[in-house]
């Protein structure tokens, strides 16, 4: 599919489909799009009438037009309030516009939304970002897919002088988040600890990023008890992963980016039930997100060294799977009582802090799909972040702001640990049902001492059962803009 942006303004386009966007009830008709219905014989103004468009966002009109029409079909697309404008209402409105397209097999598309005083790569950016995240289809597994692949080839950006700059650098973000996606969606008998060393070695050789793969034996080594006890019960061996991006010139920062990597969680000997083990094969997205941020900062090369550190493993139970009342020793030989085999993720992260820790970066970022508690306090579509800084915490939500993936500042309330103390061991690994998405941030801040710290849970926002705006059923691929929005940040 080609993007460009041309300065061609709406009345003069000719193509398949124009799409014109609209703030929310500012549907009077002014400036371009006066001529633009002037042109197409009042066919946007009676459009507007007949299906009462207000400009709500996620509400497309759509007609046909006449014979001999310059332009095939017409669209109009929601922008949402004009007090409210951000990048975020360009993504959803583009991709509403691509959805669009797809639905009236239209080849060539026009966009044309009122001018923005935003940059012109970051509003071509974002256009493209939305359009390509809400085309994505993952048909991999099926023989005779129903979902064809769209038939759009070219879409304009009308109106807009420059741009393509974002547009690339869009492309190779995507890039990145479908490679998230398609980890997370595909099962765990495909996506194993394996696989995932496997893409890192990939993505090493294709980018020129280090990379070191820790076996079972080097893992040991390191007395890493707490991730290993994890593995115990699985056939398959684990996987530690350590890339490395290096840039080109003097790094500004060196940051750490680690990601939960559990790529079957059974729960263990605390076994999951119905209703919570399908989905399981995603417990592995914090790692998903790591991998696609790799493969981003390969083709933009930020001014910043970064780390990805993954534990990977299954949770699985066997004859040498962990047992409740197990005591582990992670590799800063902290001792853990496991008093919940299912409250594995933050067992595999302690060896995988204490680990990034010792590289001396500027702040670590994890990401992890820890509780369904989180999603019980904020839902599927918002992830919790917790952060012993302010400043990291601060330049997390200005990255979530500007990527449109939310997030929400939750406490680290130091009295919850209290309930996590062991009588024979320094620490519990699970507290009780209150304020669980927090009493799993703490049990992770004890494995990072000095570093700025801050964690992601993201059980919610990285999978979405009915699928959203620019995302569709399964797999989002959360987390991947979000990170390199901080990451070049910096």
């Amino acid at each position: 599919m080609d993007f460009l942006t041309v300065t061609t303004r709406p009345q003069d386009w000719t193509g398949d489909l124009l799409c014109i966007g609209f703030w929310q009830d500012q549907v009077e008709l002014t400036g371009d799009v006066a001529e633009v219905d002037s042109r197409l014989g009042g066919a946007v103004q009676e459009l507007i009438t007949e299906t009462e468009f207000k400009g709500k966002p996620g509400s497309p009109s759509v007609t046909r037009l006449g014979a001999g029409s310059p332009v095939k079909k017409l669209a109009l697309v929601g922008l949402g309030k004009a007090d409210t404008v951000n990048l975020e209402a360009y993504r959803k409105a583009a991709a509403t516009a691509a959805k669009t397209a797809k639905s009236q097999k239209a080849h060539r598309l026009g966009l044309y939304f009122p001018p923005s005083d935003q940059p012109a790569d970051q509003v071509a950016g974002a256009f493209t970002e939305g359009i390509l995240l809400a085309l994505h289809q993952d048909n991999r597994f099926k023989s005779d897919p129903e979902d064809k692949p769209p038939v759009l080839e070219q879409v304009e950006f009308l109106g807009l002088d420059g741009g393509a700059e974002g547009i690339t650098r869009a492309q190779q973000l995507v890039s990145g988040v479908i490679l998230a996606r398609e980890l997370v969606a595909a099962p765990a008998s495909l996506v194993t600890p394996t696989t995932l060393a496997e893409t890192a070695l990939s993505l090493a050789q294709t980018y020129g990023f280090n990379v070191t793969i820790l076996e079972r034996e080097d893992c040991e080594g390191l007395g890493m008890g707490a991730f290993l006890g994890v593995a115990r019960g699985s056939d398959t061996p684990p996987k530690f992963i350590h890339l490395t991006y290096t840039p080109p010139v003097t790094p500004h920062k060196r940051l750490a980016i680690v990601g939960k990597g559990v790529t079957f969680d059974s729960g263990g000997l605390n076994l999951k039930t119905q209703g919570g083990i399908e989905t399981m094969k995603m417990d592995m997205a914090g790692a998903a997100a790591v991998l696609g941020c790799f493969k981003v900062l390969g083709q933009w090369q930020p001014p910043v060294l970064v780390h990805g550190i993954i534990a990977a493993t299954e949770n699985m139970i066997n004859g040498h799977a962990m047992h409740p009342g197990d005591i582990l020793t992670a590799s800063n030989g902290k001792t853990i009582e496991v008093n919940n085999t299912d409250a594995e993720g933050r067992l595999t992260l302690a060896d995988a802090l204490v680990y990034a820790e010792k590289l001396e970066v500027d702040a670590i970022v994890d990401l992890a799909t820890l509780t369904g508690a989180c999603i019980v306090a904020l839902g599927d579509d918002i992830a919790g972040l917790w952060s012993s800084q302010d400043e990291l915490a601060e330049q997390l939500l200005q990255a979530s702001a500007a990527t449109g993936e939310k997030i929400w500042r939750m406490p680290l309330e130091e009295k919850y640990f209290e309930g996590m103390k062991s009588p024979i061991a320094d620490m519990k690994n699970a507290g009780g049902r209150s304020a669980g998405s927090i009493t799993g941030a703490l049990f992770l801040q004890q494995y990072v001492q000095k570093t700025p710290w801050a964690h992601l849970d993201v059980a919610g926002p990285v999978w979405s059962e009915k699928g959203n705006a620019y995302s569709g059923a399964g797999a989002t691929g959360f987390g991947v803009r979000l990170l390199m929005q901080w990451l070049v940040s910096q």
